[in-house]
C-alpha cells in the first residue's frame, strides 16, 4: 500500500456505510422502526449512531490518500486548493437544495444538513492536510476535543447553568442561535448539524486524514494496520472513560463520541484493509455491493432522496406500506422492507452508473 495505489476496501467501506445510512433514513415509516434501526434518543450510542462519524471518518481517510498522489504528482497547491472550494460549494448546494424537495418552497431558509456538514468538513480537513503535517493536524484534533469540551462542560451561558446538556439547552445550540435565528435552525429551534457541533464532526474528518497517512506510510502492511488497530482500541476506551463525565452523544457530537466512533471505525477500517486488499477478498458479495454504492456514493446518496420524493408524490410508498400492512406484516417490518426497498433503488442507479464507468465526482 502506497500512496499511488488505489484501496478497494476504502470504496467498499464507504459504500457499505451509504447503504446502512439509506437504509435508516428512508424506513417506511419514522413512527414504526426497529428499534436496531433508530438513533440514540440523547446520551448514549446505538448501532445507527456510527453510521454517520464513519462516513466522515472516511472521508478523512480519502483526502489523504488523494491529496498525497496529487502531490506526489506534482499538481501545484494552488490548482488543488481551487479544486477544493469548488467541490466543497457543489456539495453543500446539493445539500442544501435537497433541503427544498418536493415543493421547492424557498420562502424558508434551512442551511444545515448532512452533506453541509459533509462539505465544511471536507474543506476545513483538505486544507489542513494540503498545510500542515500530521503533528499539527494531531493537536488541532486534540485541541478541538478539549476546547469543545469544555465550553458544554464549563462556560455558562446566561441561559442555563455550565454543563447543561439538555436538547436545545445546551452551549452548542446557544452558540448557533447566536447567529441564525430559531427558524433556520430546524423545526426544534436547534440542529443536530449546527454550527458549533461541526468543530467536533472536523475532528472526526483528522481522525481518518491520520489513519490514511498511515496507510501510505513507509512501513510494512502489517505494521500500518496493526498501529491502526492499536489507536483505535486507546481510542475506544478514551471515549468510553470520557463518557462517564461528557457523555457520548450523537446529536452533538460530544468529544467522547469522536474518540470513540472515530476508534471504531479505525479497526473497521484496518480490518476492511486487511481482508479486501490484503487478502484479496474482492469478489465476494459483500465486497462488490460496497463498490458499487462507494465509487458513487454522494451521487447515490443524493438519488436517495429524489427516489423517496418521488415514491410519496406518486403514492408508491404509501400502495407498498399499507399493503404490506394490509397483508398482514406488522408495521414494523414493513417499514424495514421499505427501506431495503429505498436501498435497492439506489443500488439499481449505482449498478448502472457502475456499469457504464461514469464515476461522478462531485
Amino acid at each position: 500500500m502506497d500512496a499511488t495505489s488505489r484501496l478497494t476496501s476504502i470504496d467498499v467501506f464507504r459504500g457499505l456505510t451509504i447503504a446502512v445510512m439509506i437504509l435508516v433514513n428512508y424506513p417506511g415509516s419514522y413512527e414504526n422502526t426497529y428499534s436496531f434501526l433508530e438513533h440514540s434518543h440523547w446520551n448514549g450510542i446505538a448501532p445507527a449512531d456510527f453510521i454517520f462519524p464513519f462516513f466522515i471518518f472516511i472521508v478523512g481517510v480519502s483526502i489523504a490518500l488523494s491529496y498525497s498522489k496529487q502531490i506526489s504528482a506534482g499538481i501545484s497547491k494552488k490548482k488543488i486548493v481551487r479544486k477544493i472550494f469548488i467541490r466543497t460549494i457543489k456539495i453543500y448546494l446539493i445539500g442544501l437544495f435537497l433541503h427544498y424537495l418536493p415543493d421547492l418552497d424557498f420562502s424558508r431558509i434551512d442551511l444545515f444538513g448532512v452533506l453541509q456538514r459533509i462539505s465544511i468538513v471536507f474543506l476545513a480537513c483538505s486544507l489542513l492536510f494540503i498545510y500542515t503535517n500530521w503533528k499539527t493536524q494531531l493537536y488541532i484534533f486534540a485541541g478541538i476535543l478539549l476546547a469543545y469540551w469544555i465550553a458544554l462542560s464549563f462556560i455558562p451561558t446566561g441561559q442555563y447553568p455550565a454543563g447543561t446538556m439538555e436538547p436545545g439547552n445546551n452551549f452548542a445550540a446557544w452558540f448557533d442561535r447566536l447567529f441564525f435565528s430559531a427558524e433556520m435552525m430546524g423545526k426544534h429551534g436547534w440542529n443536530s448539524e449546527g454550527l458549533f457541533s461541526t468543530f467536533p464532526a472536523i475532528a472526526s474528518g483528522i481522525s481518518g486524514m491520520l489513519a490514511g497517512r498511515r496507510l501510505i506510510s513507509g512501513k510494512t502492511d502489517e505494521n500500518k494496520l496493526l498501529g491502526i488497530v492499536a489507536v483505535g482500541f486507546l481510542c475506544i476506551v478514551a471515549g468510553a472513560i470520557w463518557d462517564w463525565q461528557f457523555p457520548i452523544n450523537k446529536k452533538i457530537w460530544t468529544s467522547s463520541y469522536v474518540l470513540y466512533t472515530s476508534g471504531w471505525a479505525a479497526i473497521t477500517m484496518a480490518l476492511s484493509v486487511w481482508l479486501i486488499d490484503l487478502k484479496n477478498y474482492k469478489n465476494n458479495f459483500v465486497a462488490r455491493i460496497g463498490v458499487i454504492f462507494g465509487t458513487n456514493a454522494i451521487a447515490v446518496y443524493v438519488m436517495a432522496d429524489v427516489f423517496q420524493t418521488f415514491y410519496q408524490y406518486s403514492n408508491i410508498h404509501d400502495f407498498v406500506y399499507l399493503s404490506l400492512i394490509g397483508f398482514g406484516t406488522t408495521a414494523q417490518f414493513a417499514s424495514m422492507i421499505w427501506a431495503l426497498i429505498s436501498v435497492g433503488s439506489c443500488f439499481l442507479f449505482g449498478y448502472l452508473l457502475y456499469l457504464r464507468k461514469i464515476f461522478i465526482k462531485l
